[in-house]
């Protein structure tokens, strides 16, 4: 379920919710219950939309550290091929070159 679709079927929930018959001032114990019913729902809903906030956040604050940790990763890489090339051109610069000293022994 895509983000719109679950807005609009929380939208019609809301309204469900909302054309509840209110609970009277009579005593009766079916009213009540429904009055008790109803508070329940729409605190059960708040809670909902509270709890579906936070793990929208959540996720938000997840995909921006994988991006970040990805940006890091890329970066060390290139830092360590840069210090391997570096190394590897320092031990080149290094070794001896042998063609030179045979040919001065022949002469």
């Amino acid at each position: 379920m895509d983000e719109i679709t679950f807005q609009r079927k929380m939208q019609e929930l809301m309204s469900r919710i909302q054309a509840m018959p209110e609970a009277s001032d009579e005593p009766s114990n079916d009213v009540n219950e429904i009055g008790e019913r109803r508070n329940r729902i729409k605190a059960s809903v708040a809670e909902l939309q509270e709890s579906l906030d936070y793990l929208r956040l959540s996720v938000k604050y997840l995909v921006f550290d994988l991006e970040a940790t990805r940006r890091e990763n890329s970066y060390l890489r290139r830092m360590l091929e840069q210090s391997s090339r570096d190394a590897q051109r320092q031990i080149e610069d290094e070794e001896p070159n042998e063609d030179f000293g045979d040919e001065e022994r022949f002469d």
